[in-house]
Order: structure tokens, then sequence, then C-alpha cells
């Protein structure tokens, strides 16, 4: 079975496409497009139109290569539709502990969105191993480094908002395991092609970087 450390292990880039605003008749070809860049994590946000649909289409399409998961997850019920889908990322803006007791009860690897240490607490105390500092974009490296003195050495952090291929370097030189990136390289109704451009462009970013550090 797949899980974010496999993947990881792989070779594949530590990152998580966030395709907010897909419709289910493009989630086939906008995963494609991502799987052939090399990525292997791919999020809907539940914000998005008829978003457990296009989960669905993009686990039955890619979900034998990659983790395909939801964001923007708010409630139990949204958990519970979401382990019925297959896929198996769970992804947060907050720390909801009913949430995310809910997700890893369910067996889904969930990715709380955290911003202070009480949070990042909070969130570990409720089963989370992995947090989302969000909005990293507004914190920088320097208070990741210092969230990280902190919390336990096994629980990894994985900075999204705004995230780039300008800065995404940056980021794992802070510490994080990885990155997530929406708007960079998705928004509503772009192009497979257009994805595939600006997904490769963010991955050539990170490998280089890898291969420095």
């Amino acid at each position: 079975m797949l899980s974010i450390d496999t993947i990881l292990a792989s070779g594949a880039p530590p990152i998580v496409a966030i395709l907010r605003g897909i419709r289910p008749e493009e989630a086939r070809a906008v995963g494609q497009a991502l799987l052939d860049t090399g990525i292997r994590l791919i999020e809907v946000p539940l914000n998005s139109p008829e978003p457990f649909a296009s989960i669905a289409e993009l686990q039955r399409a890619c979900g034998g290569e990659a983790m395909i998961g939801a964001g923007t997850v708010l409630d139990v019920a949204s958990v519970e539709r979401l382990a019925e889908t297959g896929a198996r990322l769970m992804v947060t803006p907050n720390v909801d502990p009913e949430v995310i007791a809910a997700g890893v009860a369910k067996g889904l690897e969930v990715m709380p969105g955290c911003l202070t240490p009480s949070e990042a607490f909070a969130a570990i105390r409720a089963g989370a191993q992995r947090l989302k500092l969000f909005p990293a974009s507004a914190l920088g490296g320097d208070y990741l480094r210092a969230v990280l003195e902190v919390i336990p050495r096994e629980v990894r952090v994985w900075a999204i908002g705004s995230v780039a291929a300008g800065n995404a370097a940056a980021w794992l030189a802070a510490g994080a395991e990885g990155v997530g990136a929406s708007t960079s390289i998705y928004r509503a109704g772009r192009a497979p092609a257009d994805v595939a451009a600006r997904a490769a462009e963010l991955v050539a970013a990170l490998v280089q970087a890898q291969a420095k550090g």
C-alpha cells in the first residue's frame, strides 16, 4: 500500500499538488500530467466543485501510482466520505482533534494545518505524524526552524502557502520534509499541458536543491 514514506523513498519529489477548483471531468488528464512530472501526492480541496467525484476519478486513474487525497477537510463526515473513495491522504487547514483522530482511525495519512507550537502539539496528541505549516509564506524559514527545535524529531513538517519553484528549495533547507503547491501548479481550468510545465519547473527546482544538499 502506498504511503508518503514509500513514495518519498521511491525518489518521487516531496510535493503535494493541490488542485483547488478542479472538476471531475478534468481530473484524469490533470492527474496524468502530474504523474508524468514525477509528482505522486495529489490533493483535491473540498471547497472545489464536486470534490469527492474528482477524488474518486483520480483514485481510479492514478491511485496505483500516486497517493490521492482531500484538502480542506473540516468535519468527521468528510473524513468518512474520503475513506469511502479509497484515497488515503487527508489534509486540513486547521487543528481539530476530533477530525484528526477520525482520520487516523480510518487509516488515512493525516496532515493537519497548524501555525503555532501549541497547535502543533495539539495535532500530535490527536495522532498526527506529519504537520502542514500554513500559511508558510507568512512566517518564513527561520520560524520553521524554531518550531522544529521543539516538536518531536519523528514528526515531519510540510510547508504550504505561496510555494513556487523560486522558493521551494528554501523550505527544504529550513527543514521541511516537503512542500505543497497550489496556484503555482494549478488554477481552475488550467490546461493539463500547462499544469505539466509548471509542475516540471517545481520538480526541477527541488531535484536540484536535493542534489546540492
